[in-house]
């Protein structure tokens, strides 16, 4: 092997700076920095806002995709692989010595992206908890755990047919009978939820508001 023409200068560390940023700079491009807004912290000790905010990314064809973290769609944006669909006004700012760029919530790709095809929508937590809507399956008041309709001490599988979400106090009561022995009866129909915005739903769990027109029915 010629690892003779392989070979990169590495350049020395620079005290202060993360290694994200040392690896923007060797390849010529400006470190990104956050400039936070007002609204960027709850408290001196709180994790700030912008550290967990996510835009939502749409494919080409307007297909929500998935829920990024803001540096990688401003890095999508700089780079012109993506365009702003939705801004937020009060979206903090990412500088660097080139641009400014305030934050958007909604970005869309510039470029198609084919996405694989999955017959059956994974339930998670947070997919169950969207597809009912944040309230018990039995009695309308807000959800707050996950209850197996069927008990799984009797049989019963982890499955969209066979959870809800549920209260605490419902949870509690229930226990591990079966609905027919205490006369209970299910809110809705419990059915696998359709659609290609439940890939970004199965793993989120707070969404923007200004997400929803993108998401279909079944977000809100």
């Amino acid at each position: 092997m010629k690892n003779s023409q392989h070979r990169h200068r590495q350049l020395p560390p620079t005290e202060g700076r993360t290694a994200h940023d040392q690896r923007e700079t060797a390849s010529g491009a400006s470190p990104l920095r956050v400039v936070p807004t007002a609204h960027s912290a709850t408290g001196d000790d709180a994790v700030p806002a912008w550290v967990k905010r996510r835009v939502l990314l749409l494919n080409a064809t307007f297909e929500p995709l998935t829920a990024l973290p803001m540096r990688r769609a401003v890095v999508l944006l700089v780079c012109g692989k993506a365009d702003v669909v939705h801004d937020d006004p009060e979206g903090p700012f990412i500088r660097s010595a080139d641009y400014s760029v305030q934050v958007p919530s909604v970005i869309r790709l510039r470029t198609f992206v084919r996405v694989p095809y999955r017959a059956r929508v994974p339930m998670t937590r947070a997919a169950l908890m969207h597809r009912d809507r944040f309230r018990c399956a039995y009695c309308g008041s807000k959800a707050e755990t996950v209850d197996h309709v069927v008990p799984r001490s009797r049989g019963g599988g982890h499955s969209w047919e066979n959870c809800v979400a549920c209260c605490a106090s419902c949870n509690h009561r229930k226990a591990d009978k079966l609905l027919s022995e205490i006369g209970w009866t299910l809110r809705a129909q419990l059915v696998p939820p359709k659609g290609p915005h439940w890939r970004l739903l199965a793993t989120t769990k707070e969404l923007d508001p200004s997400w929803l027109a993108y998401l279909g029915e079944g977000a809100a």
